[in-house]
């Protein structure tokens, strides 16, 4: 079960809060140097933005790239799955899933589970953990204010819990990409954000070779690996990415004594 957390800015949204309140007060001290005050915000707001735009960036807020380290002692991974269910691919990834023993985590848009529900609730069944991926995984998402952030990652809950019968504990922006005023709604409904370690790049590469080396490079415990089972790129014989390239991963990190884990999973102490 999640539980509500108080939402804390992290340091550099503090810091940028204290800023603009500085920069107010200066120009009601000194308003014939506005220009330069302006210059100071527009400076912090370009920062901001840059922090957005790196998916794998910590000075918004919490942001999971790794396992903690009692998974880590287990030589525990994660592999995690985003942009599904999608009847055609999922099914199989399961089964992919299921001859390696290996549990993964799907980062679901809500209104995929809301329309294929016995698909995502076979996700669960097979032993795998579903989590929140937005409900619409808009395009938009990272401009978002409170009020959409909300509604939008509320929704996705409970499309998720309605099809699964199980609320997710962690939640992933589309495409990676946010803004600070995400952390709030997601404190107030106890989700953790998570990124990655490293991914394939699978949505817009057909290369396998060269996705299989970016995701198993120094792939070490800990790792958190992104590949997608909803908008994947096909390879030149039409075949998702994914099912050419799961197999491979998943027998180099067996090979390697590494344990494919659902997120919740690594999190046992």
């Amino acid at each position: 079960m999640v539980t509500p957390n108080r939402w804390r800015p992290s340091p550099f949204v503090r810091f940028s809060l204290v800023l603009h309140l500085a920069m107010a007060t200066a120009t009601a001290i000194q308003p014939a140097f506005w220009p330069w005050w302006l210059a100071v915000l527009v400076a912090d707001h370009l920062a901001l933005t840059c922090a957005s735009l790196w998916p794998r960036s910590t000075l918004l807020g919490d942001n999971m790239l790794r396992l903690p380290a009692a998974a880590i002692a287990r030589k525990e991974i994660a592999i995690t799955i985003d942009d599904g269910p999608d009847p055609k691919i999922t099914p199989r990834v399961l089964d992919l899933l299921d001859r390696y023993r290996a549990s993964a985590s799907f980062f679901v848009i809500g209104e995929r589970a809301a329309t294929y529900p016995d698909l995502a609730n076979e996700i669960v069944k097979r032993g795998h953990s579903v989590e929140n991926h937005s409900q619409r995984h808009s395009r938009w998402f990272s401009f978002y204010g409170p009020g959409a952030f909300r509604r939008d990652i509320e929704n996705a809950q409970s499309s998720i819990q309605k099809a699964t019968g199980d609320a997710p504990f962690f939640f992933r922006a589309p495409a990676g990409l946010r803004n600070p005023l995400l952390y709030p709604a997601l404190n107030r409904l106890g989700l953790r954000y998570v990124t990655w370690t490293r991914r394939g790049f699978d949505t817009v590469a057909a290369d396998t070779q060269k996705i299989m080396r970016r995701l198993t490079r120094n792939l070490a415990p800990g790792d958190i690996l992104l590949l997608h089972d909803g908008h994947s790129a096909s390879t030149d014989s039409g075949q998702p990415v994914i099912l050419e390239v799961l197999p491979s991963l998943l027998e180099t990190a067996i090979s390697s004594g590494l344990k494919p884990v659902s997120l919740r999973q690594a999190m046992r102490p």
